[in-house]
């Protein structure tokens, strides 16, 4: 089949699933990109490091603009995950994380707390995909006035064909034909929210900008200083920063773009291979992005109007199976793009540096297991919060903790105490008592490979056990 034909038939099997001629539109850019040979790589030589961004600390906004901010703002959580690194498949944010509360209840929690302290209607809108929103919008239904009158809960992320490395035709699985499909990245909220009517609805509903973060981090909460700050900026589009450290050198991080002086987005899939010591240097590149944006909803409408939907972000190509779980199953290109990616488009965009508490991700178990341990509390505005000077470094052992079910299995009574813990790494399969307490640095390592156990009221302290 030529290039052409794979193109129509991608089309073609894009409209009898009923996606928007928009999101069709987008796709065909960027299967011509991949056709061409576009990689998305980012050279390092073509981009300076961005060394000194503007830091909240200093930045001065009065209360009365905060609020009058905050007023005019609406809250978007990019909802699409599954959270299949982490064994489940429905919607990450529904995973209990504190007191039998998911992220989706912790994040209504938050919202409902602003709007008390600041009178703001704050609407909370998802970025649903195909396989959260059923879920998701059952959580939200346990939330009494919750919606804001004549705005959306959601609204859907696209979905494209998976296109077979051999060839760039749409792959086909009759095993799981749901697995023919794959979202376009979180870069599609642009035309998602267009082409879903939902941005001329805020706008309509007198909303002039949106906080957009990822639904698994618990530390973007609605900020009336940030949104004071950002309407006083005039800038269509702002990103949040933070420092990086030795733990961030996965992040993707801004850069500015030599040829023009533009702000530009790079991850890791956007890396040269011989040129990720770049990358992973966090004193090359001081500062990660954090994926909590602002954005001007009129200025935002304005450039999907005048660019067609198709804003033109750089091509994030993905090489997968087309079965996750499978991997004798066919190569496939997933063509993504990412959200932060938009700060090229917009002229006058910007940045700012925020504390690390706006950045509270969950990616692993590891994560898991200090948001639910004493480390962490619950503050007044419902974010989750440092109750110790220093978060304690967790590594559980991939091959029996890595998924929901492992883990919950092995913490059966709750996790441990970790607010005097320095660092806690266990080797091997090691199941948790009840008010098991752990104090400075432990290691657990299993030297018989049987299932080994911390009895009741353990206090591990400082040094190894071994089981």
């Amino acid at each position: 089949m030529s290039d052409a034909a794979g193109l129509t038939a991608a089309q073609e099997k894009m409209k009898a699933e009923g996606v928007s001629q928009a999101a069709i539109d987008v796709f065909t850019y960027y299967y011509g990109e991949l056709e061409a040979g576009a990689t998305g790589l980012i050279l390092e030589d073509t981009i300076e490091p961005l060394l000194d961004p503007a830091r909240l600390d200093d930045v001065q906004v009065s209360d009365e603009d905060a609020r009058a901010a905050l007023a005019k703002t609406a809250i978007i959580k990019l909802n699409g995950g599954l959270g299949t690194s982490m064994g489940m498949d429905r919607a990450k944010s529904l995973l209990p994380v504190r007191d039998g509360k998911s992220f989706l209840d912790l994040i209504v929690g938050q919202v409902q707390k602003a709007r008390e302290a600041t009178g703001a209607d704050l609407p909370l809108v998802l970025m649903n995909s195909f396989r959260t929103s059923e879920d998701s919008l059952a959580e939200l239904a346990k939330h009494p006035g919750l919606e804001v009158d004549g705005l959306p809960l959601e609204f859907l992320q696209n979905k494209e064909p998976k296109l077979l490395v051999d060839g760039l035709t749409p792959a086909e699985w009759p095993q799981d034909p749901e697995l023919e499909w794959c979202p376009p990245g979180h870069g599609d909220i642009y035309t998602a929210i267009l082409a879903s009517g939902t941005l001329d609805a805020l706008l309509d509903a007198g909303f002039r900008y949106a906080c957009v973060s990822n639904s698994d981090n618990l530390g973007a909460v609605p900020s009336a200083r940030i949104a004071g700050w950002f309407a006083a900026s005039g800038a269509p589009y702002a990103a949040e920063l933070c420092p990086r450290t030795a733990m961030d050198r996965k992040g993707g991080h801004l850069a500015i773009r030599k040829a023009d002086g533009q702000l530009i987005l790079r991850d890791t899939a956007q890396t040269a291979e011989d040129e990720m010591h770049f990358f992973t240097d966090e004193f090359h590149h001081p500062f990660f992005h954090t994926n909590n944006l602002w954005w001007d909803l009129e200025k935002l409408k304005a450039a999907l109007t005048e660019r067609g939907a198709v804003l033109g972000l750089p091509l994030i190509r993905n090489r997968k199976n087309v079965d996750p779980t499978d991997k004798q199953s066919p190569e496939v290109f997933q063509i993504e793009t990412a959200m932060g990616a938009a700060i090229e488009v917009f002229e006058g965009a910007t940045a700012i540096v925020v504390g690390r508490d706006r950045f509270l991700p969950v990616k692993t178990t590891n994560e898991l297991l200090l948001l639910r341990s004493d480390a962490y509390e619950l503050a007044a505005d419902g974010a989750l919060r440092l109750a110790v000077k220093k978060a304690p470094t967790i590594d559980l052992d991939s091959d029996h903790y890595k998924t929901v079910q492992d883990f919950d299995r092995h913490f059966p009574y709750g996790v441990p105490s970790l607010k005097e813990a320095s660092s806690l790494t266990i080797y091997g399969d090691w199941t948790f008592g009840k008010n098991v307490t752990v104090v400075g640095t432990v290691v657990l390592e299993d030297d018989n490979g049987e299932p080994n156990h911390v009895l009741d009221g353990t206090i591990l302290e400082g040094g190894i056990t071994e089981g």
